[in-house]
C-alpha cells in the first residue's frame, strides 16, 4: 500500500503474476486481464508522477482524478482478495520473498481455476474491475486531466545512518540558554528564597526547542531531587491522564490510580509531594484551564527547594503558570545567525571546518528562511544530505525556492509547515506512506519501534526486497531513514539504542493535514471533528470518545465495510465497533485496552474469526483471559502480539496452524503442549516466551530457519535431547537475539558445555541471555575459537555463572560492541577482580555481582562510557586483603556516569563498624562525582551462617 499509488503496487502483481499464467482461462477473460494489466501500469506511473508534486501545486482536476484512482485501486484489490480467500476456503496472500511458497500458491490456483464455478467467479471479478477502470479513464479524457511533470526530485540515499542531532548538538542549549534558565531556577546557595517552590515557564512558538531545553536541564539537575517527573500534555489533553502520568513518573503504581477521578488524583499528588523535594516538568501546555486544575496539586508551602517547569506556546498560559513573585518566565528566542550557521553546517559538513565556497551563498539564503528555528534548520539540513554525501548545489537551489517567504514569529505556523512540507516531498513515496501512517497516534505518543514496523509490514507498506530478506529488517531501514531525515525523533533506551520514536507536534500537524487531504486515515479524537472523509474509510484511529453521551455510534456515522486498519486507544475502547462489521480488515490493534472479564467488551473479540484478511492482531496488555479457538480461521495472520496478557493461562491449540505467522509474542510465557505443531511455523522470525518440552525443541526447532529472535523455556531432559537442541540451534543461521531458560539446575552446566563445543554463534548475534546455572567456559570457547562471531554482541546476560576469573573479565572486556553486561557468580573463589582501562570501551550499563567472596576495583580510565554501574563488594574480603580504606578506584573515575550507581555491599562475616566504614568510604568517593549520579548502597546480610562470627552486619535501615 502507498499514499501515492494506493493499492496499485500490490494489485498489479496479483493480477499479472497469478491471473496471466496458464490457468486455462476463457479467451475473453484472458483478454480482459491483459487490458487491466496495461491500464493499471499506465495509471500507476501517472500516480507516481502526481505524488512527486506538492499537493498545493496540483490542478484541482488532477487531485480529483488521483484521489479517485487511488480509491478505486483499494476497491479493486478488495474484489480480488475476496475472490481469492473464497476459493476452497483458503486465502492467498502476496508472498514475501519465498519463491517455493509462491510456486506452491500458483499451483493451487491452477488447480482451482479448472473448476467451473471458479472460472465464473474470476470472470465476474475481472469484468467488474474493467468497467470501473473504463469509467475513470473516460472521465479523465472528458475533463482533459494532464499529469504535470514534477520539479526535479531530490534523490534519497537508501543507505542507513544512525546520525541524529542529539539535544547537545543544539548550540546554545548547554551555553547561555542553559545558564539563564539555571539562574531563574536558583539552584545554588542556601538562601531561604531558594528553598521555596519555584516555577519557571518556557514560552515560544513551535520548533524553537522548548522541550529540548527543558529535557537538557532536567537531565542535568534531576539527581538533586528526591523524585522527578517529565510529562507531555499536548493540544487535546485529558486531565486525569496527565495527573496519572505525573504520579506514575514519580514512582506510584499504575494499578492504584486507574479508578481515581480528577479531584482524587489532585489530592493524591498533593499528599505525595507534600514532604518531598521534587522536580516536575509539564511539557507543551495549551490550555490555561487545564493548568489551573493541575496547579492545585503543587503546594506553595513546600519549602524543600522543589522546582516546577512548564513549556507552552501561549503567553497567556505562561503568565498563568507563573503567578507568584518567586516564579519566572523564560522567553525562547530564535538562534543567533552564528549559532544557526554552526548547527546547520555541523549537520551537513560534520568533518569540515567550514562551508565550502560553492555552497556559501545558497547556505546563507536558506539560513535566513529558517529564521533561527532549530527544527527548521535540522530538517532542511537533513534533506540536503544523502547518506554521508552532500547533495549537488542545484538541489540546494531547488530547496531554497520551495521555502517561500521564510520564518518569522508572525507567520511561523504557515511557513514552518512549508519548510517541513519541502522535506516531506523529498522523501521516496514508500517513506511518505510510512510517515503519514504515524498520524494514527495521539500527540506526544511514545511509539514503540518494533510494533510500528510490524504494522507497516501488515499494511503492505514495506516493499519486497531480495529473496530471503526479512520484511521487518527492510522496515527497520525505513524507520532509520525517517530518523535520519529528522522527520521523527528517536527515543533512546538506557544503552543509547533507539527503541521508540516521537513525532514533533509541528510534523504531526503537517502529516495530519496531508492525510486528511489524501483521505488516508480517519482520526476520531473526541473533539467532535472526524479527520478525513466519512465515506470510503480505509484506516481508522479511535483516540478518544465523545464527551457527549448522546453521540451517535460510529457505525451510524461511517461504514466499516472497507476499513483495512483500525487502531483503538484505551480512552476510546467503549466505542469499538463490532468486529462483524469489518469485511476486509488487515490490522486490528487493541493494545492496552481493557478486554478482561470485567469488561463488557470481551464478547466483541469472539468475532475475530470472521476477519479472514487479518495480518496484524495486537492484544498486548488487554487483560484477556481466553483467546477464541476460531483464531485458526486467520490464515493470513502474520503478527500476533499477546505480550503482558497475564490473565491468559493457555493458548488454543489451533494457534499453531497459523503457518504464515512471522511474529508471536506471548510474554509472560505460555505452554506449547503438543508435539508436531512447532514445526508448522516455518515463516516465524520472532518467537518470544514459550514454554516447551525439550523433546519438541530437539526435534522441531531446527525447522524454523527464519528465526531471528528466540526467547524460550524448557524442562529438564537427557543428554541426547540437549544434543538435539544444540543441533537444532545450529540450523538457525539468522539468530540475532537468543534467550534461553532451563528449569534444571543439575544438567544446565552440560547444556552450556555443549553450546561452547558445538554451536558457533551467527555473526549477527547481538543479544545472548542464559538464565541457567552455567560455567563461563562456553563464552571463553567462542571468543578463543573465532572472536569475529561475537563482533556484534552488544548485550550479554549471565545471571547465574559458577565463577568469574580475571581472565574472563579481560576476555569479555575485549568484545568491541558490548554495551550491556550482567553477570552474577554463585561460587566465587578469585578474591579480587580488576576492571582495566583498556577493556569495555563501549560499555554503557555494567553489572557484575560476585557476592561476598570478592572485591571489584576500577583502574583509572576504566569504563569510559558507562552511564550506569552496579557492582559488589565483599566487605570482609576487602579488609582481610589489606584494602582497609575500601579504595575501589571510584574517586575521579567513571566519568560518564549519568544515572545510577548501585553497590551490593556484602557484609557476611564483617562487623557492623567495618560495614559502616565501607559504606562511608564508597559514598564519599561517589558523592564527589561531577555528574551527581543516584547512589544506591544495598547492604546484604551474610549469605550463610558463620558459627564463629556473631557480630554480623545488619540491614541498612538499622
Amino acid at each position: 500500500m502507498n499514499i501515492v499509488t494506493g493499492a496499485m503496487g500490490s494489485l498489479i502483481p496479483k493480477l499479472g503474476e497469478l491471473l496471466m499464467e496458464e490457468y486455462k482461462l476463457h479467451k475473453r477473460v484472458k483478454k480482459d486481464v491483459e487490458f487491466l494489466g496495461k491500464e493499471l501500469e499506465s495509471m500507476h506511473a501517472a500516480l507516481i508522477k502526481v505524488g512527486e508534486v506538492p499537493r498545493e501545486q496540483l490542478d484541482r482536476q488532477v487531485k480529483l482524478w488521483a484521489d479517485e484512482v487511488r480509491d478505486l485501486s483499494y476497491n479493486m484489490e478488495d474484489v480480488v482478495d475476496k475472490f481469492l480467500v473464497r476459493v476452497d476456503g483458503d486465502g492467498i496472500q502476496q508472498p514475501h520473498d519465498n519463491s517455493s511458497r509462491f510456486k506452491e500458491l500458483k499451483n493451487k490456483m491452477i488447480g482451482l481455476f479448472k473448476k467451473g464455478k471458479n472460472h465464473h467467479r474470476i470472470a465476474d471479478a475481472v469484468k467488474e474491475i474493467k468497467e470501473q477502470l473504463q469509467e475513470v479513464a473516460a472521465r479523465r479524457d472528458r475533463n482533459k486531466v494532464v499529469v504535470p511533470n514534477p520539479t526535479e526530485p531530490i534523490t534519497i540515499d537508501p543507505c542507513l545512518r544512525a546520525l541524529y542531532a542529539e539535544a547537545t548538538e543544539l548550540v546554545g542549549i548547554y551555553g547561555k540558554r542553559d545558564q539563564e534558565l539555571m539562574r531563574l531556577l536558583s539552584m545554588e546557595g542556601d538562601d531561604a528564597s531558594n528553598k521555596r517552590l519555584k516555577k519557571v515557564s518556557i514560552v515560544g512558538f513551535g520548533g524553537l526547542g522548548k522541550t529540548t531545553l527543558a529535557s537538557a536541564v532536567y537531565e542535568k539537575i534531576k539527581g538533586d531531587f528526591d523524585c522527578r517527573a517529565f510529562v507531555p500534555v499536548g493540544q487535546n489533553p485529558d486531565m486525569q491522564k496527565v495527573l496519572r502520568d505525573i504520579l506514575i513518573d514519580l514512582g506510584n503504581s499504575h494499578s492504584d490510580l486507574a479508578i481515581l477521578d480528577a479531584n482524587q488524583l489532585i489530592k493524591k499528588l498533593h499528599d505525595f509531594l507534600e514532604n518531598k523535594r521534587y522536580l516536575v516538568i509539564i511539557d507543551d501546555i495549551w490550555d490555561e484551564k487545564l493548568w489551573k486544575g493541575i496547579n492545585f496539586a503543587f503546594s506553595k508551602r513546600n519549602n524543600l527547594g522543589s522546582r516546577l517547569i512548564t513549556t507552552t506556546r501561549d503567553f497567556d498560559v505562561s503568565k498563568s503558570c507563573c503567578s507568584s513573585d518567586d516564579d519566572s518566565t523564560y522567553k525562547m528566542e530564535p538562534l543567533s545567525t552564528d549559532d544557526s550557521r554552526r548547527l546547520f553546517h555541523k549537520r551537513i559538513f560534520p568533518d569540515a571546518s567550514e562551508c565550502p565556497s560553492e555552497f556559501q551563498q545558497v547556505s546563507e539564503d536558506i539560513l535566513k528562511k529558517c529564521g533561527g528555528v532549530p527544527l527548521a534548520l535540522i530538517t532542511i539540513a537533513s534533506a540536503l544530505t544523502s547518506g554521508q554525501r552532500v547533495k549537488p548545489k542545484h538541489e540546494w537551489d531547488i530547496m531554497l525556492q520551495s521555502l517561500g517567504s521564510g520564518l518569522t514569529e508572525d507567520n511561523s505556523l504557515v511557513e514552518m509547515r512549508r519548510i517541513l512540507s519541502s522535506s516531506y516531498y523529498n522523501l521516496p513515496s514508500h517513506l511518505k506512506t510510512c510517515l503519514l501512517y504515524l498520524c494514527i497516534y495521539p500527540e506526544d505518543s511514545k511509539i514503540a519501534r518494533d510494533k510500528l514496523i510490524w504494522k507497516w509490514v501488515a499494511e503492505g507498506f514495506v516493499l519486497h526486497g531480495n529473496q530471503g530478506t526479512s520484511l521487518f529488517l527492510l522496515g527497520l531501514n525505513y524507520f532509520n531513514e525517517l530518523i535520519n531525515r529528522s522527520m521523527i525523533q528517536p527515543i533512546y533506551d538506557s544503552l543509547g539504542q533507539v527503541y521508540a520514536c516521537r513525532v514533533h507536534d509541528m510534523v504531526l500537524d503537517l502529516i495530519c493535514n496531508l492525510s486528511h487531504e489524501a483521505k488516508f486515515v480517519n482520526v476520531f479524537d473526541g473533539t467532535g471533528n472526524i479527520m478525513s472523509s466519512q465515506s470510503n474509510v480505509r484506516r481508522l484511529s479511535l483516540q478518544n470518545k465523545m464527551e457527549d453521551h448522546q453521540a451517535k455510534p460510529l457505525t451510524n456515522i461511517m461504514s466499516m465495510s472497507r476499513v483495512r486498519s483500525i487502531t483503538i486507544f484505551p480512552p476510546a475502547v467503549s466505542i469499538m465497533p463490532a468486529l462483524s462489521r469489518f469485511e476486509v480488515l488487515r490490522v486490528l490493534d487493541l493494545s492496552d485496552c481493557n478486554l478482561g472479564e470485567s469488561s463488557s467488551l470481551q464478547p466483541n473479540l469472539k468475532g475475530v474469526g470472521h476477519l479472514i484478511h487479518l495480518r496484524y492482531l495486537g492484544l498486548s496488555g488487554t487483560r484477556i483471559s481466553k483467546l477464541p479457538a476460531e483464531i485458526e480461521n486467520l490464515q493470513f495472520l502474520e503478527v500476533l502480539d499477546l505480550e503482558y496478557c497475564t490473565q491468559l493461562d493457555e493458548l488454543p491449540s489451533t494457534i499453531w496452524n497459523l503457518r504464515r505467522l512471522i511474529y508471536l509474542n506471548v510474554y509472560p510465557y505460555k505452554v506449547v503442549p503438543t508435539p508436531g505443531v512447532l514445526q508448522n511455523m516455518t515463516s516465524i522470525e520472532v518467537l518470544r516466551e514459550i514454554l516447551v518440552s525439550l523433546n519438541i525443541i530437539a526435534q522441531e526447532l531446527g525447522n524454523l530457519a527464519r528465526l531471528r529472535q528466540l526467547q524460550i523455556r524448557f524442562e529438564d531432559g537427557s543428554l541426547d535431547l540437549y544434543e538435539g537442541f544444540v543441533k537444532s540451534l545450529c540450523n538457525l543461521h539468522h539468530i540475532e537475539c537468543l534467550n534461553i531458560y532451563c528449569n534444571s539446575k543439575e544438567k544446565s552446566f552440560e547444556l552450556m558445555d555443549l553450546l561452547g563445543e558445538h554451536w558457533v554463534p551467527p555473526v549477527h548475534l547481538h543479544e545472548f541471555v542464559s538464565w541457567m546455572p552455567s560455567q563461563i567456559s562456553a563464552l571463553r570457547g567462542w571468543i578463543r575459537r573465532d572472536p569475529s562471531h561475537l563482533s556484534n554482541l552488544s548485550e550479554l546476560f549471565l545471571p547465574s555463572v559458577k565463577e568469574v576469573q580475571q581472565e574472563d573479565v579481560e576476555i569479555i572486556g575485549g568484545l568491541l560492541s558490548l554495551r550491556c553486561l550482567w553477570i552474577e557468580s554463585t561460587h566465587q573463589t578469585q578474591r579480587l577482580l580488576v576492571i582495566r582501562a583498556d577493556g569495555f570501551r563501549c560499555m554503557v550499563n555494567f553489572n557484575l555481582d560476585c557476592g561476598s567472596a570478592a572485591q571489584i576495583k576500577f583502574e583509572p580510565g576504566a569504563l569510559p562510557r558507562a552511564e550506569e554501574v552496579r557492582f559488589s563488594l565483599g566487605v570482609r574480603v576487602a579488609k582481610e586483603d589489606g584494602n582497609r580504606g575500601f579504595d575501589l578506584g571510584l574517586q575521579g573515575n567513571l566519568l560518564s556516569l549519568r544515572r545510577d550507581v548501585r553497590v551490593w555491599m556484602y557484609c557476611g562475616g564483617a562487623r557492623v563498624g567495618e560495614a559502616k566504614e565501607a559504606e562511608a568510604a564508597v559514598r564519599h568517593a561517589l558523592d564527589a562525582h561531577p555528574n551527581h549520579p543516584r547512589i544506591d548502597i544495598v547492604m546484604q546480610p551474610r549469605p550463610a551462617k558463620d558459627a564463629h562470627d556473631d557480630d554480623l552486619c545488619e540491614d541498612e535501615e538499622n
